[in-house]
């Protein structure tokens, strides 16, 4: 079968031809029917992420739904032909295993979950990264309670589904957007407030602000905006450091916390807030002929919200 690679800093991802996997005892095959592109493929590829990958040349994809095709021996949670989704983690495929810019995959059974009917897979793909991350930074590190007053710094595919999830949990919130196009977006969504600066809700008396940008400066506006006592929970990585306002920390006792992906319960909880229709990526299909391509777009910034190559 055919499969895109990562083979080597400097080249491009690569269409190369590949033996189609085998379940071992405790793994399955899933025919993949969606695979979600990130940006953390770009930095697989650029050099700033290669490290993370477990080898190569190795096929990428980390955001993948599908059907089980083989069961292994020892798997008894699921048979062929079971609606599933493969939450993202460094150990699993496309970091440490081939992923899902494949016909098909393979996967540890322990590592996959079941997709709720009527959930497209589109939807499903996104959930297992963008969903997955955006949920456990809200929910888990967030602590997102109905009544809380929220700000979501970014409204990109994280912080799209972030916004929602706080709104799906009866949260107020208030969104800070550099990209004024996508203002429209952030008040269909019913978002209480939208600016270009988190320091706008200055007077709000936010009791969370969830920074899905991390673009430095978005980290220091966080500390200074969120109310005395209030928790800032950083996901974005927009940069590598950013300088933040210590003595506005500590003064005004305002904790600071780092989220990354989540677990598998975080991924099922995410997918039934999707079959309820109360959370919705804002997708954008591409071609499995077109994922290098794709990946091109997201690293020139010209992608709003996620790309889901449907296979």
């Amino acid at each position: 079968m055919k499969a895109w690679q990562f083979v080597e800093l400097g080249q491009p991802l690569t269409l190369n031809e590949v033996p189609d996997p085998q379940a071992g005892p405790d793994e399955v095959v899933i025919d993949v029917k969606a695979a979600g592109l990130c940006h953390s493929d770009v930095g697989y590829l650029d050099g700033t992420l290669t490290p993370i990958l477990a080898f190569h040349p190795i096929t990428l994809g980390h955001e993948i739904a599908g059907v089980i095709a083989q069961v292994g021996s020892n798997v008894t949670a699921f048979k062929v032909g079971d609606r599933v989704a493969v939450p993202a983690k460094g150990e699993g495929a496309g970091t440490s295993l081939h992923g899902g810019y494949a016909p098909q995959v393979m996967s540890p059974a322990a590592f996959v979950i079941p997709v709720p009917e009527g959930v497209p897979w589109d939807q499903a793909a996104a959930a297992t990264d963008a969903g997955l991350t955006s949920y456990h930074a809200m929910v888990v590190k967030g602590q997102v309670k109905a009544g809380m007053k929220v700000g979501v710094i970014g409204l990109g595919g994280l912080g799209s589904l972030g916004a929602q999830t706080a709104l799906a949990f009866g949260a107020q919130v208030f969104v800070a957007e550099k990209n004024e196009l996508v203002h429209p977006y952030a008040r269909s969504l019913g978002v209480a407030g939208v600016s270009t600066d988190i320091h706008s809700f200055a007077d709000q008396n936010l009791d969370l602000i969830v920074d899905y940008a991390g673009f430095g400066v978005t980290t220091a506006a966080a500390i200074e905006t969120v109310k005395e006592g209030g928790r800032v929970v950083q996901v974005g990585l927009g940069v590598a450091e950013a300088t933040i306002p210590i003595q506005t920390l500590v003064i005004r006792q305002v904790e600071l916390v780092g989220s990354v992906i989540g677990s598998n319960e975080d991924c099922s909880l995410v997918l039934d807030l999707i079959a309820q229709g109360k959370v919705k990526a804002r997708l954008e299909h591409v071609t499995f002929d077109e994922i290098r391509e794709g990946i091109e777009r997201l690293e020139r910034g010209e992608v709003i919200g996620r790309l889901v190559a449907m296979m």
